[in-house]
């Protein structure tokens, strides 16, 4: 540890601590240091700010904990921690996994105890570095170790109504979207952010690949992006210094104000244990605990819940309360700590009477914080929520003294969905031209994008002109077209005047040598069968809470009449897409697929953007790849390349809050490249992104299409379309943080820029008239475009956003748009094929758009 600091420093940082001052890295370091009389000190402003907290929380003077049962699911792990007595090796073990019966075993017993947390403790990923388990998994049916603690999730939650809380080490965004249906809430400790300890020989993280602190505060923001409540902690005494034990604190503190997810942080002390590489390591001293406890009440403030094991603190409860802790943890009247085994939980009772002293009340929790649960969606998955309720006082969330445990059904809410489908603004495609939407933001616009202020810090620079010299780039560009660097890239799209003529010129001869002068067009339908969604993209203007005033979802058989509407109409695509609506299950996508065909066999469905992809595989709990093909068997035929925004997770965890990072787009692209579904491809653009973005995100999109040529022998991608942010309404634009879109020029020279740098890969570039308008859509199409999109008919995700363009555009103003350029305007399919005989006339005969969408439905009289 570094030499104490001077009585004045001391002196200074507890002055600030008691005038409510925001400390700083170096202050709380300071802090860390206190002892005895400085401790007391320190503990009195920390004891301060907790009960504040407590007090707005509504739990004035209330110290909670969890009665809960553990379940070590498997003692197998792939790292190998240098104090861990936990993870053994499989020789020790009679079997790599606890079997179905033997967690039903313990969690029966705890239930009959008054336990409500089932709280499941595993090794990270024992599969990698074990072939029994492997082996084990294999045997009984399971892809890997998370399969099975969601199995065994759903298993204590069907039988036993205990409520699971998952440990299981390092997650990934999709594994969040594949657990957080089946527990309440989850949980991995940071420990520590000093790297040397897990990158230098010796130290005692060295040799775990998931102890990299890098990958562990990915973790705490995935949960929260995903909406999952979240404990975390830091473990005091393994090798780090004070100053990065500080540096741990506020790196939690900036996730949780960023996303609003870490319920709570347990301050834990190392203990050396005998037949571990650290039994020779002293134990964290007790003040030493108390003064971090202290220090991380100041840094995380009033709201965040803080808790010290009860079981590794001796007989010090005083000192731990009056440090500030407002938790004990969780604590089994039945099961050891199988992290500390040696350390036995305290009597319940006793710790009833051991807080009493010091001046509080003792109440049982859940495994979910009061304020998530009483806040419910996003943070509750509904397929968990009556089981939480079952167990919850609905006025403070905390645990129900009277609950008896029981076993509930869990299931995909299968009926739930169609329960509420068919309700809300379901014509909302309709007024949305006339109406409008009813207010110009949704109801929890302060809660759920996260913290506004915390996210300034994370947008971009401002775009800046390369010194490259334009009239040098365009030359390259004329001479190898999708060969063009980086910087030449970057260079022409500041091109202005004669400069940006000159690129528009260059990219349409190259339309011109690839399609020729046809404008083309598909008459489709776009159904978004609901808006409901708690995913949080800061740009969306369409997501709904489920009680907003303008909130809808369609049933099927609504779904089933648009379609029919739409091939009346000559209609030869259906564009699906939808909100992520948390009722919604995963095989849901697979029946609104299946009426569509239903319906109409004939018309080629276009539906389910990547992360409806990742979200049904996720609730299926299927891989992408089968999850892909029973949405292909059921009638889906090509996947619209959306949820792409700007392929950089720089500039999407701005953007979006639980939207899917850019990898799983990736995926979930190329595996439906590789099944031989074809796929658009977007970029939006114009809002927290810089030029050096949009040549990265073509350039990756131009790489994956020649990985599926490679891989495949076809193309994967049918056209690549740009989409300008459209600001009005945006939830970003409104709190500042983005700009107002692109301009006219920007708008020029990227769409040009897309069809030099995709040259012989994508032969199709789209603009979008409801974004752009008549009159820019003309300047690209004179600049590289050679396809308008599609007639529509209800397009409200844009006019939800502000657009001024309409819904809907029939042929023949599509041809009037046209008209000035002189060139034909064609229709096609989806894949860009041209339409049998019988669909053109069909086309031109309602002019491309259903006649229901064309004006308002007559309201039925009433007498």
């Amino acid at each position: 540890m570094a030499s104490a600091p001077t009585a004045s420093a001391m002196r200074r940082a507890l002055a600030r601590a008691r005038d409510g001052k925001t400390l700083d890295v170096t202050e709380a370091t300071v802090l860390l240091h206190a002892r005895d009389e400085d401790l007391r000190t320190l503990s009195e402003h920390a004891s301060r700010i907790r009960d504040a907290g407590l007090a707005e929380a509504g739990r004035d003077g209330i110290i909670t904990y969890s009665r809960k049962v553990f379940i070590p699911l498997t003692r197998l792990c792939r790292d190998r921690c240098g104090y861990c007595t936990f993870a053994t090796v499989p020789g020790k073990l009679d079997a790599p996994f606890l079997s179905p019966d033997e967690v039903l075993e313990i969690a029966r017993q705890g239930a009959a105890m008054g336990c409500k947390e089932a709280l499941f403790t595993l090794g990270d990923r024992p599969e990698d570095r074990w072939k029994q388990a492997r082996e084990w998994l294999d045997a009984h049916g399971y892809d890997d170790t998370l399969s099975y603690v969601r199995a065994m999730a759903i298993l204590v939650l069907e039988q036993t109504g205990l409520l699971p809380h998952l440990n299981p080490g390092v997650l990934t965004w999709q594994d969040f979207q594949r657990l957080k249906p089946v527990a309440p809430s989850m949980g991995m400790m940071l420990e520590t952010t000093a790297t040397r300890l897990w990158s230098e020989r010796g130290g005692p993280h060295y040799g775990s690949p998931d102890k990299d602190p890098a990958v562990r505060l990915r973790v705490l923001e995935d949960a929260g992006r995903s909406s999952v409540p979240f404990t975390t902690g830091i473990l005091i005494g393994i090798g780090e210094n004070y100053e990065e034990r500080a540096d741990a604190l506020f790196a939690m503190r900036k996730v949780a104000r960023q996303y609003g997810g870490i319920q709570e942080v347990i301050v834990q002390n190392f203990r050396a244990k005998p037949d571990t590489k650290m039994r020779a390591t002293p134990d964290a001293d007790l003040q030493e605990l108390a003064a971090t406890i202290a220090v991380a009440r100041l840094v995380l403030g009033p709201k965040m819940r803080i808790q010290a094991p009860p079981n590794l603190i001796g007989s010090q409860y005083d000192l731990m309360i009056r440090a500030g802790i407002d938790d004990w943890g969780g604590v089994s009247p039945l099961t050891p700590d199988h992290v500390n085994p040696e350390r036995a939980w305290p009597q319940i009772d006793e710790l009833a009477r051991q807080t009493e002293q010091a001046g509080y009340t003792l109440r049982e929790r859940l495994t979910i914080y009061p304020e998530y649960l009483l806040a419910g969606e996003p943070w509750l998955d509904p397929r968990v929520a009556g089981h939480v309720a079952a167990l919850a006082d609905p006025e403070t969330g905390l645990a129900r003294e009277d609950a008896v445990l029981e076993g509930r059904p869990w299931q995909e809410p299968d009926g739930g969905w169609q329960d509420q489908a068919g309700t809300g603004r379901t014509e909302l495609h309709v007024e949305v031209d006339t109406t409008g939407r009813t207010e110009d933001r949704r109801s929890d616009f302060d809660s759920v994008y996260g913290d506004w202020k915390e996210l300034a810090e994370k947008v971009p620079s401002a775009p800046r002109r390369m010194d490259t010299d334009i009239a040098e780039a365009l030359r390259r560009a004329e001479r190898d077209p999708a060969g063009l660097s980086d910087e030449d890239a970057l260079a022409l799209l500041h091109a202005d005047g004669a400069e940006l003529e000159a690129l528009a010129s260059l990219a349409d001869g190259l339309r011109r040598d690839v399609n020729g002068d046809d404008v083309t067009f598909v008459v489709t339908r776009n159904i978004n069968f609901t808006n409901v969604c708690y995913t949080g993209c800061r740009f969306c203007a369409f997501a709904q809470r489920r009680t907003d005033a303008d909130a809808y979802t369609l049933s099927l058989s609504q779904v089933g009449d648009r379609v029919d509407q739409a091939w009346e109409a000559g209609a030869t695509e259906i564009c699906m897409q939808g909100g992520i609506h948390p009722d919604m299950p995963g095989t849901a996508y697979f029946d609104l697929a299946a009426e569509v065909k239903r319906r109409q066999p004939d018309i080629h469905l276009h539906s389910y953007s990547p992360m409806e992809v990742v979200n049904g595989a996720s609730r299926t709990n299927l891989s992408i790849r089968d999850w892909l093909t029973r949405a292909h068997e059921s009638g889906v035929d090509s996947l619209p390349g959306t949820a792409a925004e700007i392929l950089d997770d720089d500039v999407r965890w701005v953007l979006t809050k639980g939207k899917l990072p850019a990898s799983s787009w990736i995926e979930v692209i190329s595996t439906a490249h590789e099944l031989g579904i074809p796929t658009t491809s977007t970029m939006m653009y114009g809002h927290v992104d810089t030029p050096a973005h949009w040549v990265g995100h073509i350039k990756l999109i131009a790489d994956l299409q020649r990985r599926a040529l490679e891989r495949t022998g076809r193309r994967g991608f049918t056209e690549f379309v740009l989409l300008p942010f459209i600001h009005q309404n945006s939830p970003i634009y409104l709190a500042g943080l983005s700009r107002p879109g692109p301009t006219k020029r920007e708008n020029r020279a990227v769409h040009a820029l897309a069809r030099i740098l995709l040259h012989g890969l994508i032969d199709n570039i789209q603009c979008s008239w409801v974004k752009l308008g008549a009159d820019t859509c003309r300047d690209v199409l004179n600049g590289g475009v050679n396809d308008l999109g599609g007639t529509l008919m209800e397009e409200t995700i844009s006019r939800m956003a502000g657009a001024d363009n309409g819904s809907y555009k029939t042929i023949s103003e599509l041809a009037a748009m046209v008209e000035p350029i002189g060139r034909p305007l064609v229709q096609r399919t989806t894949t860009y094929g041209r339409p049998s005989a019988d669909r053109v006339a069909a086309a031109l005969a309602s002019d491309g758009v259903a006649q229901a969408v064309r004006r308002p439905l007559s309201l039925p009289i009433v007498g």
